[in-house]
């Protein structure tokens, strides 16, 4: 089959590899359509490696190299002996990290048991972690790992629901941690900063204003006037960074109270030089973004003074259904499929072929209008 193999660092080469052998409990899928995110661009870039060793070191792309593409959906063309409940044809999204479930392993690990499979002791991500990603013809999956998309529900509709997904994850911890400002308890949230109206800061926006039904402030900041439009119709407050100054606006925007909660989503290190001027006393700190390079940890002395909650998010782990598959994938699903939360009108760039695919990473990411770039196959 043929895929987009990422051979070294910004050096992406469409070549023929071999088919993805099929365990007895797994589908193979005929990938359909993929996501393109940020993550994909800092293992592009070289900013990022998650594949490890056994020492826990990076292992270099020209050693090892990898197939990006862990958002995605497709069609089942074959099954394992031991799979019953998918067949040939069905259309489904894929989660894609393999837990102890993934593996049929019992007992559970200690984090799968919790609900936090995405932390699982044998953990493996297709596209991040050194499994093959969809950024190919086919893939193949355990069947745990895969949902039904509903008969009104495309195939690109199905690869843009692992990012939600990660926001649901990220959502559920915070709303977890003991904190001193909570969403609708004793001391509540009022006023929220989204840094980043990239794909991840509108779906945190949307969240809280169709799920959680959040009536308070919900300011959005970026540089790029496309996104903060978008971000505006989503029910968000925009600050523009190239115009505004992010500390004085959401002074004003506030009336003086700062921000109980704020979420970074934008991967960018020097947001947390103006921490101390924008968070509460013990307010609530969402680390979502990655790619940080560029400043010494020691910019977090200030934010630390403040005795912040801290929470690190990463992926769409939680907890299991019934018949075995992820929860969080499940809720993501049904709200992108009930148009609660939209994704479609992120996408800005499209792509019809593996061939088109590194386009994005080498050109389209730095464009001025570029949101979100989703590869389709027929």
């Amino acid at each position: 089959m043929k895929a987009a193999t990422l051979e070294d660092v910004e050096k992406m080469t469409v070549t023929e590899v071999s088919d993805p052998p099929i365990g007895s409990r797994d589908v193979l899928l005929r990938v359909r359509a993929v996501g393109v995110c940020g993550t994909d661009l800092h293992l592009f870039r070289g900013q990022g490696n998650y594949n490890l060793d056994r020492q826990g070191h990076p292992i270099p792309l020209n050693v090892q190299p990898q197939i990006l593409g862990h958002e995605f959906s497709g069609e089942i063309v074959e099954t394992g002996r031991e799979v019953k409940d998918l067949a040939p044809g069905e259309l489904v999204l894929c989660d894609q990290g393999r837990n102890c479930r993934s593996w049929g392993r019992e007992p559970l690990c200690a984090y799968c048991a919790a609900g936090d499979s995405h932390q699982c002791l044998y953990y493996g991500e297709h596209g991040i972690t050194g499994l093959p990603g969809a950024l190919a013809q086919y893939i193949a999956m355990p069947a745990v790992n895969c949902l039904k998309l509903p008969e009104d529900m495309d195939t690109e509709l199905g690869a843009l629901v692992e990012p939600l997904g990660c926001v649901l994850h990220a959502m559920d911890r915070l709303e977890r941690a003991e904190a001193r400002y909570r969403f609708g308890g004793p001391q509540p949230v009022q006023n929220v900063l989204i840094c980043g109206a990239g794909p991840a800061g509108l779906l945190f926006l949307q969240y809280l204003r169709e799920v959680k039904r959040f009536e308070g402030r919900v300011l959005i900041s970026d540089l790029r006037e496309k996104n903060l439009n978008l971000a505006s119709r989503l029910g968000g407050i925009a600050i523009n960074v190239k115009k505004q100054n992010l500390v004085e606006a959401v002074e004003e925007l506030t009336l003086g109270e700062r921000i109980q909660c704020l979420i970074e989503s934008c991967g960018n290190p020097a947001i947390f030089e103006q921490v101390p001027a924008l968070l509460s006393k013990q307010g609530n700190i969402l680390l979502y973004g990655h790619g940080h390079k560029g400043k010494d940890i020691g910019i977090w002395g200030n934010v630390l003074f403040l005795e912040p909650t801290l929470v690190a998010s990463v992926g769409a782990s939680g907890g299991f259904d019934a018949d075995e598959r992820p929860s969080t994938y499940r809720r993501a699903r049904d709200l992108v499929g009930s148009k609660t939360i939209q994704v479609l009108p992120f996408v800005t760039h499209r792509y019809n072929s593996l061939e088109d695919i590194h386009q994005a990473f080498e050109h389209d990411f730095q464009r001025e209008d570029y949101i979100k770039g989703l590869l389709t196959m027929t």
